[in-house]
């Protein structure tokens, strides 16, 4: 076997949560390219179609589901009929989550919290119990990969909502816990903790708050935002055999910029 047939996916399936979009879209068209099958969870219709298109161009198999996953009821449904129906899935990702809301945590209403800390949080979790544990119930191992940020290490300067911070180092904590009581089963259990990326939603903060973007793009030793497709690699890497020695890891993936 040669070191790049290590990274390849073929015969693998995988999900995604807010796959449709950003760094979601770019890690599905990664997998996807490295041969994966995959299923896409999100919920704009839309988006999702555009970007099952792109992965059927890439000659795999494509499905998607319109779900909202911070809804815990709703992502719990949506997880059980997705199992029921295609079976368990090779690899996991969950990519959903966000910051949503700058609301001083003063100010922060109790409703809200939660809200977001089950969009961030209690969506990993659920997916990680139904497509974790359909892997483990088949015996066959099995690639999980939690979206977490460098914001679970480090606040965020001049932005409110420390729901954010807070789930995303609760994500880090619970990808090293089930990283050890999965090993056995030869599951990995790994997160991917982005730094600053140019994804929609901070192209539209760029818009309203300028200020706020320069300062963090100054503090980036390598100079500039990522691009989403920098997730891309890394997230074959992670799902691929290459990587089979690796679990409970925390990747940072900034620029440098944790690193000031």
């Amino acid at each position: 076997m040669s070191i790049w047939d290590r990274f390849r996916l073929d015969g693998k399936r995988a999900f995604l949560t807010g796959g449709s979009r950003g760094l979601g879209r770019e890690m599905a068209l990664a997998l996807a390219e490295a041969g994966a099958d995959v299923c896409l969870a999100g919920r704009n219709q839309e988006s999702l179609d555009r970007t099952a298109k792109d992965i059927r161009e890439l000659g795999r198999r494509v499905w998607t589901v319109s779900v909202d996953m911070s809804v815990p009821e709703l992502c719990e449904a949506a997880c059980e009929t997705i199992l029921q129906e295609q079976g368990c899935f090779d690899i996991l990702v969950n990519n959903v989550g966000g910051r949503r809301e700058s609301i001083p945590t003063e100010q922060m209403p109790l409703a809200t919290w939660q809200r977001l800390i089950d969009f961030n949080l209690t969506s990993t979790f659920l997916c990680t119990k139904w497509f974790g544990g359909a892997m483990v119930e088949r015996g066959h191992g099995g690639r999980i990969i939690n979206i977490s940020s460098i914001n679970a290490f480090v606040a965020g300067p001049g932005i409110q909502g420390r729901h954010y911070e807070t789930s995303k180092a609760a994500i880090v904590q619970f990808t090293r816990a089930t990283a050890v009581d999965w090993a056995k089963y030869g599951i990995t259990v790994n997160a991917i903790c982005p730094g600053p990326f140019l994804t929609e939603p901070n192209v539209r903060w760029s818009e309203t708050h300028p200020d706020v973007i320069n300062r963090i793009r100054e503090q980036v030793p390598l100079g500039d935002f990522g691009a989403p497709e920098d997730l891309g690699p890394l997230a074959v890497y992670l799902a691929s055999d290459a990587s089979r020695f690796m679990t409970g890891a925390a990747l940072i993936l900034d620029g440098g910029y944790t690193l000031m």
